[in-house]
């Protein structure tokens, strides 16, 4: 089973309802915001840096973060990009 098709199957576990892939480019600047529900990103090629309450914190794939809902985050894409597995608890909330 490949990396994707693993952290596919272990948010569906995790109960997530809407999961998905996403691409983004280099240098991609999440401004500030939150989310309702909890989301947790599964990088599975780059990087990019997630800050929370002023403190960055780089992801390099492989990794996972989990972002808690309504807590105030922004985030930079690294220099090669980024590609990610999505999991949301509500469609449309990250």
């Amino acid at each position: 089973m490949e990396l994707s098709e693993r952290y596919i199957a272990e948010l569906e576990k995790d109960g997530y309802t809407n999961i998905y892939e996403w691409q983004d480019e280099a240098g991609t600047v999440y401004p500030g915001h939150s989310h309702r529900g909890r989301v947790t990103i599964c990088l599975t090629d780059g990087s990019i840096t997630i800050i929370l309450a002023g403190k960055g914190r780089e992801l390099v794939a492989p990794s996972v973060f989990e972002i808690p809902s309504g807590v105030p985050h922004s985030a930079i894409v690294g220099p090669q990009g980024a590609i990610y597995i999505v999991g949301e608890e509500f469609e449309g909330d990250s």
